[in-house]
């Protein structure tokens, strides 16, 4: 096991993630978060908590997602969904989809078709606590990303939000 990010370099990571949605959104009243669940949901909480301490009293939208019945590669096996949480429009608006790892690309393309359930978004960001470089298997990459490593398709990554670190095994 390697350790990737410690308790320190996450947090620092979730803060500089933030300070750049706030360099392309100065005014985030159409800006919108959506956490893809399950994982994602634990850096999408954080980044929306990180935003709101620098931009106090600013408005804007945080959503969670569930894809279960979006995804392409899982079909064998029953799965029970997770809860979506979108209570508001996506039309016209600047989303920042964010998930943990980003590994083939395929949780991101089944999210980006179950937003379409919520409106048709003005723009679609990703955000990436994890970017596996070269493992793509669709032409998706992250817009903001908290670290990019070289892995083989054995090794794992692993968020473990209870540590508070990012593992590789």
């Amino acid at each position: 096991m390697t350790t990737i990010l410690n308790k320190y370099q996450l947090q620092i990571t979730i803060e500089r993630l933030a300070c750049q949605v706030i360099e392309n959104y100065v005014d985030l009243s159409s800006v919108v978060l959506v956490g893809l669940q399950p994982r994602g949901i634990f850096l999408a909480d954080r980044i929306f908590e990180q935003l709101k301490k620098i931009k106090p009293g600013q408005i804007f939208d945080y959503g969670k997602l569930d894809i279960t019945f979006y995804r392409d590669d899982i079909r064998e096996e029953l799965h029970e969904p997770n809860h979506t949480d979108i209570s508001f429009s996506l039309e016209g608006k600047n989303v920042i989809l964010i998930d943990d790892v980003l590994f083939t690309g395929r949780t991101i393309r089944a999210a980006l078709d179950a937003l379409l359930a919520y409106g048709r978004p003005k723009k679609v960001d990703l955000c990436v606590l994890i970017n596996r470089r070269y493992s793509r298997q669709l032409p998706i990459q992250p817009d903001y990303c908290g670290k990019s490593i070289d892995s083989i398709i054995s090794q794992k990554v692993k968020v473990e939000w209870d540590k508070e670190e990012v593992n590789l095994y």
